[in-house]
């Protein structure tokens, strides 16, 4: 007769897995270890002993406060631009001061003065008829023109009024006048300038200008 012996399995059923698993939970919270022997008999279903005799102290099974998730952080604060700091210099005032430079005035061009080619003195009148001058031009009178006898067409002449030191520099652009005494037909313009044209005829002192 052969006896009957028995077996010591481990993780033999689905049971047993199911037992493992279990305990495997239990020692990840309770942080216990236990020894675990399953056995089973031939003529019976498959059994679970579980030995769960705790080694160490049982530790609070309570499960700890979940840690509180990181809240978000706060925006960050604008930091403050550092103030300027001004380095270490000796006072202005403890300076030698020098005088500013005093702005010199702008030198004014001054034109050279025309050459008197010739000079005297005669009598001169005016003169304001529309018509054709001795060079060709229309007679304006508006604008300051002479006519002399002699003198070649656009010499510049200085006519002054000696009573009132008034003078106009005119151009000459016509032939005349024609009456004894007289050298220079003023246009009314150039007349006006230094004279009433109420006076009509004048003695003057004229500059021929080179």
């Amino acid at each position: 007769m052969v006896g009957r012996h028995s077996r010591t399995r481990i993780f033999s059923s689905p049971a047993g897995i199911a037992a493992t698993a279990a305990v495997g939970v239990a020692l990840a919270v309770g942080g216990t270890v236990g020894a675990v022997q399953l056995t089973s008999g031939s003529g019976q279903s498959s059994q679970t002993a579980l030995d769960l005799t705790p080694t160490t102290a049982p530790a609070s099974l309570a499960p700890s406060s979940p840690t509180a998730s990181p809240s978000a952080s706060a925006s960050p604060s604008a930091t403050a631009s550092p103030s300027a700091s001004r380095s270490a210099q000796a006072a202005s005032r403890g300076k030698v001061r020098t005088a500013a430079p005093k702005p010199r005035p702008t030198a004014k061009k001054t034109t050279p003065a025309a050459k008197v080619l010739e000079s005297g003195s005669c009598g001169a009148s005016f003169y304001s008829d529309g018509q054709l001058t001795a060079n060709g031009e229309s007679f304006n009178p508006d604008e300051l023109t002479a006519a002399h006898k002699t003198l070649p067409f656009n010499t510049r002449v200085r006519v002054t009024n000696p009573s009132s030191g008034k003078s106009v520099v005119v151009r000459i652009n016509d032939r005349g006048p024609f009456i004894e005494g007289r050298c220079l037909d003023l246009s009314r313009a150039a007349f006006a300038t230094i004279a009433s044209t109420d006076v009509g005829a004048l003695t003057v002192r004229y500059e021929v200008l080179g």
